[in-house]
Formats: C-alpha cells, structure tokens, sequence
C-alpha cells in the first residue's frame, strides 16, 4: 500500500506521469494503486460503452471505476465486499455537499474539538500538549486488532476527540466525507504506519497534528465537488461477488472492468486496520473474521474450515499442478508454519472463487458483453510461478466465456526473486 503517485506503463515499458484529470476523485482515499484511473479510460473506449450503458466494477474497491464512469455520463454499479473499502467507493460517487459548506462544517467542528482539548491541556500542535488529565484510548477488543504502536496515545485521543464532535455536531451533508477525510489522513500523517510490499510501522511519534491534516483532506474533496458535473446514476453495493451482485437485472451489464485481489500474502484488512477499527467498521475479532470471510480467498490469512470453493476448479489440470508444485516445495524445503501448510490450498480456493464469480455472473451479463479484469502473476509461494491472467482465462472458457486476449498493463519486479511478474488485463466476451 502506498499513498506516491500512481504511474501510467504503457506496454513498451515507458512510463509517463499520473494525467492531471487522474487526480480528481481519486486521491481522497485509495488503498492500492494497481488499477489506475486512465486504464478504465482506455477499456470505456475499446468497448464502446455509451448512452445508458451499465459498467460494473464487481470487486470495485475504493471505486475507480464508478468515478471514471460518473465523470463520462455512463450509468455503473460497483460491488465490494470490505466495508471500508465500500464506503470510500460510496462517499467518492456522491458529489452532492456544496463543497463550501462542507469546508464551514468541518472548520465548526474543528473549532469545537480545538477548544476540547485545550480544556484539558492539549494542542494539535506536535510538542505543545501538557494533558491535564488520563488520555483516551480504545475498548481492549478492538485496541488487540490494531497493529502495535500503530498510532501513539497523544494522536489516538485527539482523533477520538474528533470522532464525538463528528457524531455530536453531524450533519448527513457532509458526515461521510467528512469521515473519509479523516480515513486518509490517519494513513498518511497521524499514525505510524509504513508502507512497502506490507504494511509496518516505523518508529513511534510521541505526537502528531489531527485537525492540520483532516481539514486539508476536507479541502481537497471540497477542491474536487467544485469540479464535479452530471448526475448520472451510480450504485455501489456491500457484499461479495462469488455468492450475490446485489439487485442487478438479469442480462442487464454492457462491460465489466475490474481488478480482483491476487493470490498472494497481502492482507487487506491488515493494510485497513487502522482506520477500519478507529471508524467503527471492524470492533473486535468476530467482526474481523465475518469481514475477512466474506473475501476471495486470495491470501492464507483469510482461509477457514469449511472453505468450499475449491470444488469449482477441482478438475484444473494446470491450477492443481501448481498447488502440488507449491505443497512439494514446501515439503522439500522443510517449512511447517500454519500459514505455510496453507500456501497449495488457498492457491486452490483463490482460483476456484474466481471461478464461482464467473459462473455466477454470466446471469447479468447482455449478449456480447464486453470484460476487463486487472490481475497479475504472482510468486509469493514458494517462488513457485502462478500466471494469474492465463489461469482466469483458462477457467473462463468452460463456463461460456470467449477469451479476447491478455494485454500486458505494466510489470513490477518480485520482491522475493527479482524478476519480472507480469500485470495484464483478461480481456473476455459474452457471446450470450
């Protein structure tokens, strides 16, 4: 996870600066930067979507698509199945706060928590706190969630303080971006978080600016309104696209464009946590397991008993294969982790609900609906190489799709071997 500019690769390997227009919309909260804004551009385009075309993003994030679509007039339903992800994609479609307003609103309430808290001998300052009494921080079940030192006490109980002025003075104008404001900059400027192939955290700050940070994110969503047109219809759904796309009519979607988790070690909710415990969507361990079950099996953190999907690609030649390739390697090399014991199978359970997405999708799809999915090669295992396009395309096949072709988006370099992985785009049709 990282918070730098996105770059644009094209497929001769040069690379350009992020495009101004990319900016907007997209840098209010994001939390992977492997599907940039120009790239659902190009897909719009190469499929001809128009007039009251329906786009759906079913693994749809933080909502790239559904902005690119708003901006261009096109009618889009995203589908996601973390809530945190789900409300960024949400606050990032509605463009209906007058951007002045939203800035009165939040600057009220900064006053309120700065008068707070200087009640009790604290500034938002760094350096110029002298607590006059016992910091806040948070109920034990969901302070274990968090990573530790993730965030220091002096910053954890001005946020807080800000959590219940945001509550006591809401107004449902403004609460959500104001609260997605607020998501952002725990990431990038109060907590201690790092960020590189996984989430860390670097040395502890004894104390950190809250209000600073927020209401220049506040600014820079009111910056973006004042730029937005149209009114164009845009959905985005919690919920899990193996199992439900939410109320889509049948054979009703045009184009599909989207970017699925990868079968590797990143865990998702870990590079969240922060601001999904300190905004009230993960409370405790029980909540962090239903969200956790409720994703692509794409890392060994988020496997559990009775995971079944599996059974879809149980007849995969080249998938079992590569689980048998990673269990030997394993066996050979001597690891006996829990997580590691688990490399073959979640290999196994990622592809198969990627299978069931796919089945369960044809049911929405229009005759010659057109398919972009965003994945890439992956050789976390073990260094056992999975080509994640070519498998999605070969699992495509058998349940009716025709495969148009992979195009290569980018590479990146394998932090484990150093070689060159492939980023492509499967790029599928419907024929109905």
């Amino acid at each position: 996870m990282s918070y730098a500019p996105a770059h644009r690769r094209a497929a001769n390997g040069v690379v350009n600066k992020l495009d101004p227009e990319d900016r907007a919309f997209h840098d209010w909260y994001r939390f992977v930067l492997s599907f940039p804004p120009h790239l659902v551009r190009d897909y719009l385009e190469r499929f001809a979507v128009e007039g009251k075309d329906l786009v759906l993003d079913p693994f749809c994030g933080t909502g790239t698509t559904g902005v690119e679509c708003k901006k261009r007039g096109f009618r889009s339903v995203g589908v996601e199945a973390h809530p945190l992800a789900h409300f960024a994609a949400r606050v990032k479609v509605d463009w209906n706060p007058d951007p002045d307003g939203l800035i009165e609103h939040a600057e009220q309430i900064a006053q309120a928590v700065s008068e707070r808290l200087e009640s009790e001998g604290v500034r938002d300052t760094p350096g110029l706190s002298r607590p006059r009494r016992r910091l806040r921080t948070l109920p034990p079940e969901a302070h274990a969630l968090l990573l530790t030192d993730s965030i220091s006490p002096l910053p954890l109980h001005k946020t807080l303080v800000l959590l219940d002025c945001l509550e006591t003075y809401e107004d449902e104008r403004y609460a959500a971006h104001e609260r997605l404001a607020l998501a952002k900059a725990l990431i990038q400027a109060i907590g201690n978080l790092r960020f590189g192939p996984e989430v860390g955290v670097a040395p502890a700050k004894d104390d950190a600016a809250v209000l600073a940070p927020w209401l220049e994110g506040v600014s820079a969503i009111a910056a973006d309104l004042r730029k937005a047109n149209g009114d164009v219809a845009t959905e985005v759904h919690l919920g899990d696209s193996r199992k439900s796309l939410g109320s889509l009519r049948d054979h009703s979607v045009a184009a599909v464009i989207t970017s699925p988790p990868y079968p590797n070690e990143k865990d998702y909710t870990r590079t969240t946590r922060l601001e999904s415990v300190l905004l009230g969507f993960v409370r405790d361990k029980h909540e962090l397991q239903a969200l956790k079950r409720g994703l692509v099996r794409s890392n060994t953190r988020n496997v559990y008993k009775g995971d079944d999907d599996h059974e879809w690609i149980a007849q995969h030649p080249e998938i079992e294969t590569i689980a048998r390739a990673i269990e030997a390697r394993r066996v050979r090399l001597g690891k006996t982790s829990g997580f590691e014991k688990n490399y073959a199978k979640v290999t196994r359970l990622y592809f198969g609900g990627m299978a069931r997405h796919l089945s369960e999708l044809r049911r929405a799809l229009r005759p010659d609906a057109r398919l972009a999915y965003v994945v890439g090669d992956q050789a976390s295992y073990l260094r056992v190489m999975i080509r994640t396009g070519q498998l999605i395309a070969k699992i495509a096949e058998p349940l009716g799709y025709e495969v148009v072709g992979i195009d290569l988006f980018r590479t990146r370099l394998a932090t484990a071997t150093r070689k060159q992985l492939r980023e492509e785009v499967v790029v599928l049709r419907w024929p109905g």
